[in-house]
């Protein structure tokens, strides 16, 4: 694929550092030339600098928004032409001081990045992990492959990013559409809250998938665990 990033942060950083070993063509963006070239070579292979806007332009498949929250929906608006009927990867998080969620009551980041580049099919997904878990090669702990919720409305947008998702060595979930993405982000508050704030493992609140309906209606992984159905 052709990706543009738009954003020149760690999160820039892990992410395109993937799929340029991946064999992707990737051109990073930013409003600092300077940083922008340093990233890219940093990264090497394919990954080469440029504008924001030429790097929207560029990402014939994806555009990856790897922008802080605030800034993302202001670029977006600003290169909508750019981003008309391609796929807009959001991997933001709207925290605020204490681990606050800053869309509380409102539409999530991702819905503000549809909104504000309405030709885009925007899709959420790597928001719940800290940068340097996606630097690792491949993420995996105790054996098992991370798993990466992605949210989106577009089969076509959401097939590709679950392409990119492998591609850093995880394991794509289904997270439904993009209404639910706000329930991602949520979830990322409630996780770093756990994490950072209380210095707690956040995997230890939740059962094994086995026993999600209880011991008594123990499942196999792809079966049914909800009660009543």
């Amino acid at each position: 694929m052709r990706i543009g990033v738009l954003g020149t942060g760690n999160m820039a950083d892990a992410l395109a550092t993937h799929w340029v070993r991946a064999g992707h063509e990737v051109t990073i963006g930013g409003r600092d030339a300077h940083k922008a070239e340093r990233l890219a070579t940093r990264i090497g292979g394919s990954a080469k600098p440029a504008s924001l806007r030429a790097a929207a332009e560029s990402g014939q498949e994806v555009v990856l928004a790897a922008l802080p929250f605030g800034a993302g929906a202001a670029v977006a608006r600003d290169l909508h032409a750019a981003l008309e009927g391609k796929v807009l990867l959001d991997c933001s998080n709207p925290l605020g001081p204490g681990f606050r969620l800053l869309t509380e009551g409102g539409p999530s980041a991702a819905q503000q990045l549809a909104g504000a580049a309405p030709g885009a099919y925007v899709v959420k997904a790597f928001n719940l992990c800290h940068e340097d878990v996606w630097r690792m090669r491949p993420p995996v702990f105790d054996g098992r492959q991370l798993a990466v919720p992605v949210c989106g409305d577009d089969e076509t947008a959401l097939v590709r990013v679950r392409e990119l998702v492998r591609d850093v060595g995880c394991e794509p979930v289904a997270g439904g559409g993009l209404e639910r993405a706000g329930l991602l982000e949520a979830t990322a508050a409630l996780f770093i809250a756990l994490w950072v704030g209380e210095g707690a493992d956040a995997q230890a609140i939740a059962p094994p998938l086995a026993y999600a309906a209880g011991p008594s209606h123990r499942v196999t992984p792809g079966v049914s665990a909800l009660p009543g159905e």
